[in-house]
């Protein structure tokens, strides 16, 4: 791709933070100092500098872009009302064919400019860039400069008008762009006046103003920071098939593994950290307060406009414990305008899956609103290879047979509203939602051996949430969050047959109960609350101090409510607790024109925890048991540019994760409590390099490379293989590896190619405790090699103006491994799950109308229809056909 990146002035504007608390980086919550602006200039024909903007230009000459149709920039009626000016310069990625995809805010200016700049910029129409008399895609630096009339204002005269030939233009108006190389002064009328790069951009003169900065430029941001941090957008994932779990399933050191289809019990790994080990967010809310209780791999992919991974090292404004470090899912941040969005995606095994979302933004109150909704609903009868008594002769032998008891069905819905831009808040919004869903278990937690057919589990989860934000002055800014969460949980076990695989009752039970005798209809109720405020300081533009406070609180009970014996007491209504405070302060430093960014952080964790029912090692007797627990922790990161395209990163953090709850007080079903367990720590540390060449002639390149220790004491796992499922310690435990990732895109996006490999060498390093003589052993039941690859073509303007076809194809290879220890028992005879490589292909085609964009896919996942298994004996859907179809507007 043949880029066009004017240099601005030797000297440019610094953007000082305003201090927003929870800014994933420098620049994101900014004020321009002075309201001055840099001057942006063109390179002389044949200097420097168009050399450099074109490697190998040297045989042909470059003609940069020029406008030719402008779309008019809307004044924001709140900065109107308050009489604020400034200008916005944008960075456009300008197509072959002259079309802006692209329109990052590199020069913000607040107060609603920023949108209204960016929005107006992706509808101008340019000549495309030209080399050797071929048209290619460039990319420019373009200005919007935003002024209101003079007080009184002045007569309208031809020099008063714009200058260079422009007249001037009505109020609220665009005034046209100048020819390239000419210079457009302030319009002396409430307007929106596009100023081209080639010219300077004059200085704006206005009050410092709050900005955020959304989208692809949020993610680049975050990227190129100092923290250990992976980021995913999804836009191309939310006209695709795949659900969560495969969407972070393809990225480098992530591992998700399914116990079966949509819905079904998943496992999540980060650089070889599993389960709780790792924290997961939705916007910064913990996953389970936030109105997702079924887990990160089945929140809905068209929900969320990102993902965040923070590999090992959690910054401080999650206010969380964390092993192995977190995944945050951002949605829709944005408040502008009205928008809609809605998806429909239908499947094998009768899948189907509904999301809606709405937003509006009544622009001179603040009064903003947003809803949105989702269903989902799977039969998972997928067939399976099982083995099965002969009807003549009783002998076992192999069958194919189809489940029939996996069926999953989720719905919830949210409504948010409040204020947004006010003067007294930033944003200052509530947000109400309630999620149900009912699962259908078709055989024991983590073993596919015997049947079940009418084992069920579900939840109701209502909450709210209360966000506040706003600029305090003086470079401090507030974010405080208050939620609280009801959840009532139900596990039902009562059958009286015993099943075939092929669904029949093949006789009665002497005792109800499939998963375990007695028979169990239970409810759980727990409250949860939460509270997180994040105060963040900016004394000066190369530092900032951020202080984040976060409690949780939460209480659990339950009824069993089919007694053997009316008259004894029920084991489940005793009352658990547990209350976790943590807080930390960071300093971030940036240096050397933000060439080097580092964070430095302490934490410190606090746990009461309070249990009165049940204990193991009482015979199952009730007590009561009390447990405080304290610790610290702290951590740095450091990010330094050699150049544009070219940055390395060191992090470590010594953590510590509290035992969940899950974890300590069991789930009340399968998963026996263990009060007993303390808090694991880690020295976590990350060392890796990133090449991001977007701009060339032969396309944009991409490679990141990342080494990782984390070396645990007091590992808690699940231990799955007696009778008594239930979290237990390994005493010490060291995962080392790397993890790389490698893309290319062609000039014009016709082409594009990704892959990443993760190799995770995993081992018990003590001799004490539980599995003591494994030591040095690979820790079982974890892939430690595996891969993922793409391959896109694409095609634009097929057949209308701006759509695209694409055809995708995706796989994946995991080497085996082992059930167990690799030193338990004979090699020939160990349980392993199987190397596997599996594909799919999808074809999409998407067709843009502004304001309106609508996608259809057609998709085949395990195109070759392999066994597919994640866990040993659990065997995974084979051949599966979905389709999806996207409306946004």
């Amino acid at each position: 791709m043949l880029t066009f990146l004017l240099p601005g002035a030797s000297a440019p504007a610094r953007a000082q933070d305003s201090g927003a608390p929870g800014d994933p980086a420098p620049g994101d919550h900014g004020r321009v100092e002075g309201g001055q602006e840099p001057s942006l200039r063109a390179p002389a024909a044949g200097s420097a500098g168009a050399d450099r903007a074109a490697p190998g230009a040297g045989a042909a000459p470059i003609e940069p872009p020029r406008l030719l149709e402008l779309a008019e920039a809307e004044y924001p009626p709140a900065a109107r009302a308050a009489r604020l000016e400034g200008t916005v310069v944008l960075k456009l990625l300008i197509d072959a064919a002259g079309r802006v995809t692209e329109a990052e805010v590199t020069r913000p200016a607040g107060n609603g400019f920023d949108e209204a700049a960016r929005a107006a910029a992706l509808r101008f129409r340019f000549t495309p860039a030209r080399r050797g008399g071929a048209a290619v895609a460039a990319r420019i630096l373009y200005g919007v400069d935003f002024r209101l009339p003079a007080e009184p204002p002045a007569e309208p005269s031809a020099s008063a008008g714009g200058g260079a030939g422009v007249p001037a233009a009505p109020a609220g108006a665009a005034v046209p762009a100048a020819p390239a190389g000419a210079a457009v002064p302030a319009a002396r009328t409430a307007e929106a006046t596009p100023v081209p790069a080639q010219g300077p951009a004059p200085a704006t003169g206005a009050a410092p103003a709050e900005v955020t900065v959304r989208g692809a430029a949020m993610a680049e941001r975050l990227r190129q920071s100092a923290q250990a941090i992976t980021v995913i957008e999804t836009e191309e994932a939310q006209r695709r098939t795949a659900d969560m779990g495969e969407v972070l399933a393809r990225t480098q050191g992530v591992g998700v593994r399914r116990s079966a289809g949509l819905g079904s019990w998943a496992r999540f790994s980060l650089n070889g950290l599993t389960d709780e080990q790792i924290r997961f967010f939705v916007d910064g809310v913990p996953l389970d307060l936030a109105g997702y209780p079924f887990g990160v791999s089945n929140v809905p992919v068209n929900l969320v406009e990102r993902v965040e991974i923070y590999r090992g090292v959690v910054p401080v404004r999650f206010g969380a414990d964390a092993l192995g470090g977190a995944v945050n899912l951002v949605t829709d941040r944005d408040v502008r305008g009205t928008h809609g969005a809605a998806s429909y995606e239908i499947g094998s095994y009768d899948t189907h899956r509904l999301t809606l979302s709405a937003r509006h933004l009544h622009e001179p109150s603040g009064f903003f609103t947003r809803v949105s909704g989702f269903f989902d609903s799977a039969r998972n009868d997928y067939p399976v290879d099982v083995v099965v008594p002969n009807e003549n002769t009783g002998r076992e032998q192999p069958a194919r047979a189809y489940r029939f008891h996996d069926a999953y069905r989720a719905a919830g819905a949210s409504a948010e509203l409040g204020f947004v831009n006010r003067p007294w808040a930033r944003r200052l919004l509530l947000r109400a939602f309630v999620t149900d869903y009912d699962k259908e278990h078709q055989h024991k937690y983590g073993v596919m051996k015997i049947p079940y057919g009418e084992v069920t589990n579900g939840e109701t989860v209502p909450g709210v949430t209360l966000q506040y934000e706003q600029g305090l002055g003086r470079g401090v800014a507030l974010e405080a969050v208050l939620g609280y969460t009801y959840g009532r949980a139900t596990f039902r076990d009562v059958s009286e047959c015993i099943y075939d695989w092929f669904g029949r009752c093949v006789r009665k039970r002497t005792q109800p109960g499939e998963d375990e005798s007695p028979p169990r209809d239970q409810v759980f109720l727990e409250h949860s609350g939460l509270g997180r405020l994040n105060l963040r300081y900016r004394p000066h533009p190369e530092h900032a101090l951020q202080l984040s406070v976060s409690p949780t609180l939460l209480a659990r009970s339950g009824e069993e409510r089919r007694l053997d014996n009316p008259q004894a007491r029920d084991q489940l209504s005793g009352g658990h607790s547990l209350f976790t405070w943590v807080h930390g302060v960071e300093h971030q430093l940036n240096l050397l024109d933000d060439r080097l960014e580092n964070s430095f952080f302490v934490k410190d964790y606090v746990q009461l925890l309070r249990m009165k029912g049940r204990l193991p090692g009482l015979d199952g007797r009730f007590g009561r048991r009390e447990r405080d627990t304290h610790r610290l922790g702290v951590g740095d990161g450091l990010r330094y540019r050699f150049s544009e395209w070219l940055y390395a990163k060191a992090s470590y953090e010594w953590a510590t994760r509290l035992p969940r709850p899950v974890e300590v007080f069991g789930d009340g079903a399968m998963i026996v409590a263990n009060v007993a367990l303390k808090p694991e720590t880690s020295h976590n540390g990350n060392l890796g390099v990133t090449i991001d060449a977007r701009d060339t002639a032969w396309g944009a390149w991409r490679l990141d490379a990342n080494g990782f220790i984390r070396a645990v004491e007091r590992l808690i796992v699940l231990n799955n293989r007696t009778d008594s499922i239930q979290y237990i310690h390994v005493s010490g435990a060291r995962s080392l590896g790397i993890e790389a990732a490698a893309g290319w895109t062609s000039p014009g996006e016709h082409v594009a190619l990704d892959g990443n490999v993760t190799y995770d060498d995993f081992r018990k390093t003590s001799d004490e405790g539980n599995f003591a003589r494994s030591e040095g052993e690979r820790m079982p039941n974890r892939p430690w090699l595996f891969a993922n690859g793409s391959a896109r073509v694409q095609l634009q303007d097929v057949v209308a103006p701006r759509d695209t076809i694409s055809l995708t194809w995706d796989t994946r290879y995991v080497h085996e491994f082992y059930l167990g220890f690799a030193n338990w028992g004979m090699v020939e005879s160990k349980a392993k799950v199987p190397s596997q490589l599996l594909h799919s292909i999808a074809l999409t085609y998407v067709a843009r109308d502004e304001p309106r964009t609508v996608s259809f896919t057609i998709e085949a996942h395990n195109l070759t229809d392999e066994p597919a298994f994640d866990f040993y004996g659990i065997q995974r859907p084979g051949r599966t056909l979905f389709s999806k179809a996207t409306l946004e507007m």
